[in-house]
């Protein structure tokens, strides 16, 4: 076992921090812990709204903080298995949307598209602001222009 991977095992803020241990993925880390989002949106939906919104708030918020423990200690900006801002991310781009598979999996797709191209002003977000709040910052963008973009095609198919 690596001596990373010990740690974040090891330690309850690093193992969030990874994604509940998605970010170890050999391929696309990213999109693995976008993955794991999903029973937990599943969850979430069935609270009322202000609860929902509450959680993905405190969820940003911790972020912010077990994403730049995490980072300081191995020594990077954004390590590839720090994916805690992926899972927040998709969970702002499903806010509110209807539960059902084809939103779930228009969200996974669209989140990830946006995620992974970063186009502006998400790549000025990763590129400009630094520790956990630059992590999270960018993804929560990402999630924002996601749930945009699916809303009006939820408006426009009504």
């Amino acid at each position: 076992m690596t001596d990373i991977r010990r740690e974040v095992l090891r330690k309850p803020l690093f193992f969030l921090a990874f994604g509940f241990g998605s970010g170890f993925s050999p391929k696309a880390p990213g999109t693995v812990a976008t993955l794991v989002a999903i029973p937990f949106h599943l969850v979430f939906v069935n609270f009322p709204p202000w609860l929902h919104g509450t959680i993905i708030s405190l969820a940003f918020i911790l972020g912010i903080w077990i994403c730049g423990k995490t980072a300081d200690y191995l020594g990077v900006h954004d390590h590839e298995g720090i994916v805690w801002d992926e899972l927040v991310g998709y969970w702002v781009t499903m806010f509110l949307l209807p539960a059902n598979w084809l939103w779930i999996i228009l969200g996974f797709i669209v989140f990830r598209i946006l995620d992974i191209l970063k186009p502006w002003p998400i790549k000025l977000i990763d590129s400009k602001i630094p520790g956990g709040a630059g992590i999270m910052l960018d993804d929560l963008a990402a999630g924002i222009m996601g749930a945009a973009f699916l809303n009006a095609l939820l408006v426009l198919n009504n």
